[in-house]
């Protein structure tokens, strides 16, 4: 019998009696690892139930307590760091080495969650009127919701559950239907370092089931990372449910080459930040922009990405693994295609990509495009494969002009060897993240994750001192003692006996 992916309630791992379960499959051979369950909402109502009943007992914990529980967890997730890995890689078909660092991008959120007490600090003013003090108090919010993508089955979970416990909520975490291994296992860790039963708690499921989540009146706030559509739909409907939201969409990421850059380092850089993660990430360049004489780098650039080989997690040889699905793989054969079809020059195709030893994977080779314009729909589609597409421009103004158009901002960067330029990109883009001879400035957790515009849905981003105030609420008290209430001596002394 084909193993039930469980859910994990109350400290332990429970099956669930659903009637509908979903195929979980390798992407690198599509052999099924398992089944996941379309929990039921009575299971799901009964998993927030015991959340709320923890969450109770757990605000009244010590914030120090607190935040020595995640030194725990850390460390646990440490001493398993290979272990998650090689989980994280069997059901995402990620390389290895993608896969440690997922699972390190995650620990480093939850070392920054031990640091919890000094971003919960309120704020004093003492005299605001006669005698009057006021003072601002930081407090959880309850029981908060996390739904997660299949790209990063450890990180962004991470990103969400050990900061929202740590400032005092209890966590129900729906993780992708095509990745729950991972989760789950996070939970367990979770448990074994010490965490009290239902205070993380994990539901599989699909629309349905984060219908209800996004519905259900003790939910207070939702963290999302996924597709634009999805996080549209998610911010709507959750806010609709008086619910604070953080929804992180989709992403079409420019790298800026201005002409005085190191050409080496440049096209090194554009390699791997395009066709890593098989380009599966939302901070994947998927755009150059070759300014002036860099387009002369084009030619050089495709001979670079075609050395580049997918292939399966355990092999020390491959740059990356496969997508996710054969609806995923499909999707971006298909803009592939467009491209050529409206007029774009494709210098490296890897539509016919085939790895030895795993014929029935979901691969595909890197691609490069070069004459593409902001009409096709392989720059205005976010491609989410190991494509990357080239546009000329003449000036740095153009290219600064040519990324605000664009209606996403989650990152960019440009690579120069000019103060000047940088810093002009800098001022003038509108990105919420940007690279200077980075390609891909994912920010340290004790910064924030800070997407723009269509990339973002929201107001607090993950991570960092914004996730805290997202999973927090402000009371302010405003407190005043009169001198004739103060015990004279005497009185005291009995007061006292």
């Amino acid at each position: 019998m084909m193993n039930k992916i469980a859910n994990f309630i109350d400290g332990n791992a429970v099956v669930s009696r659903a009637s509908e379960w979903i195929d979980v499959t390798n992407p690198a051979t599509n052999d099924l690892l398992g089944m996941v369950p379309m929990t039921p909402t009575d299971e799901i109502q009964g998993a927030i139930e015991q959340a709320l009943s923890a969450q109770m007992h757990w605000k009244e914990v010590a914030i120090s307590e607190r935040a020595r529980l995640m030194l725990r967890y850390q460390h646990l997730l440490k001493e398993r760091h290979d272990e998650i890995a090689t989980l994280l890689s069997k059901e995402t078909g990620k390389t290895l080495a993608d896969a440690k660092g997922d699972v390190w991008r995650g620990i480093e959120v939850v070392e920054q969650a031990a640091n919890v007490a000094s971003n919960m600090m309120g704020e004093t003013v003492e005299n605001v009127a006669t005698d009057i003090d006021s003072y601002s108090l930081i407090q959880p919010l309850g029981v908060c919701c996390g739904i997660t993508p299949f790209n990063f089955p450890a990180m962004i979970p991470l990103w969400m559950f050990p900061i929202a416990i740590a400032a005092g909520n209890a966590f129900i975490l729906k993780p992708s239907e095509q990745v729950p291994l991972t989760a789950v296992r996070l939970a367990e860790l979770f448990h074994e370092a010490g965490a009290p039963p239902s205070l993380l708690q994990v539901v599989h499921g699909g629309k349905v089931q984060v219908d209800f989540l996004l519905s259900h009146q003790a939910i207070q706030a939702v963290s999302f990372v996924g597709s634009v559509p999805t996080a549209q739909y998610i911010y709507q409907t959750a806010t609709a449910n008086h619910k604070r939201v953080q929804a992180f969409a989709g992403a079409k990421n420019h790298m800026v080459v201005m002409p005085d850059a190191n050409k080496a380092q440049v096209i090194n850089n554009l390699v791997g930040s395009s066709v890593g993660a098989a380009g599966q990430r939302c901070m994947a360049i998927s755009v150059a922009v070759f300014v002036g004489s860099a387009k002369e780098w084009i030619v050089e650039l495709a001979a670079e990405m075609a050395k580049i080989k997918p292939g399966l997690w355990d092999d020390p040889e491959v740059a990356y693994g496969p997508l996710i699905s054969q609806q995923a793989k499909l999707r971006v054969v298909n803009l592939i295609e467009s491209g050529k079809k409206q007029g774009a020059y494709c210098l490296l195709d890897g539509s016919d990509c085939m790895v030895e030893g795993a014929p029935q994977g979901n691969w595909l080779g890197p691609t490069l495009f070069s004459g593409v314009n902001t009409d096709m729909e392989i720059y205005q589609q976010e491609i989410f494969g190991p494509v990357l597409v080239c546009i000329e421009v003449g000036s740095l103004d153009d290219a600064i002009a040519l990324v605000n158009a664009n209606p996403y901002g989650n990152g960019t960067s440009i690579f120069t060897a000019s103060g000047a330029a940088a810093r002009k990109y800098q001022h003038q883009i509108l990105v919420g993240q940007v690279g200077i001879n980075v390609p891909i400035p994912v920010p340290l957790p004790f910064f924030s994750f800070t997407g723009w515009r269509g990339s973002f849905y929201g107001d607090l981003h993950a991570y960092g001192k914004q996730a805290v105030r997202f999973y927090t609420e402000t009371k302010t008290v405003t407190a005043r003692w009169f001198d004739d209430d103060i015990p004279d001596g005497p009185n005291l002394t009995i007061q006292l006996r």
